[in-house]
């Protein structure tokens, strides 16, 4: 219920003041479970990305979100409970398969779920190398992957910026769903995985437009951090 207050309160004030646009909707199974796999350029996805979607959209977030204290920590948790979020902790090992069970659970339940196959926000508005944890979870749950790709959301808030720019347009395009009906039974196989996880990307790269890049999003931000600081002293 206070997922569909949230979007009640926000689909006006976004509409007029930022006046977000929507293609392939009807792409989107209208009932049934089904993965969400979409790019990841802004914090603005968050509030953008299932706006034009009837059906109820749940995502995975770091716990970081539901634990911080006092009134920034109660505004967190507000907010990504309100935008249909779940926590889990994404350190990896059994944290991982501790995320897999939860997006299985969600997705025998019927819904919709969103992943971002990057694993985090892309540091320049660049396409990076999807995880296979998508592959996995939508050949074990045997559901299928719908790929959701933002627009011009990183030019209207980058990484870094705490207000968006007016005057950008942000919107999403959904792309025809992707039946992997022939891999089930063979979620074990990494080149299987990497096959579908590089049919959706390649999905999300034709709907964004975005150039792509053959490396994991996180070694990327590494890199650039350390290029940035590396110049900074030769200046």
């Amino acid at each position: 219920m206070f997922y569909w207050v949230v979007k009640a309160i926000l689909w006006p004030f976004l509409h007029l003041v930022f006046r977000p646009w929507a293609e392939g909707v009807k792409n989107v199974p209208k009932e049934g479970p089904v993965i969400l796999a979409g790019n990841h350029l802004s914090f603005a996805d968050h509030f953008f990305g299932a706006l034009f979607l009837p059906r109820k959209v749940i995502s995975l977030g770091k716990s970081d979100y539901f634990t911080g204290r006092g009134l920034k920590g109660v505004l967190s948790r507000a907010f990504f409970s309100g935008v249909g979020t779940v926590p889990i902790d994404r350190s990896g090992g059994k944290a991982s398969e501790a995320a897999l069970r939860t997006g299985k659970r969600i997705l025998s339940e019927g819904q919709v779920l969103a992943i971002y196959p990057e694993g985090t926000r892309s540091h320049d508005g660049r396409l990076y190398k999807g995880k296979t944890g998508v592959a996995r979870l939508a050949l074990e749950a045997r559901v299928p992957v719908v790929p959701w790709a933002m627009v011009n959301t990183f030019e209207m808030m980058p990484p870094g910026r705490p207000v968006p720019k007016l005057g950008i347009r942000p919107g999403v395009r959904f792309g025809k769903p992707l039946d992997f009906s022939r891999y089930y039974g063979m979620e074990e196989d990494r080149l299987v995985l990497r096959a579908v996880t590089d049919e959706i990307m390649y999905a999300l790269m034709e709907l964004s437009g975005q150039e792509y890049v053959d490396k994991y999003a996180a070694s990327a931000k590494v890199e650039a951090a350390r290029a940035a600081k590396e110049a900074g002293r030769r200046r």
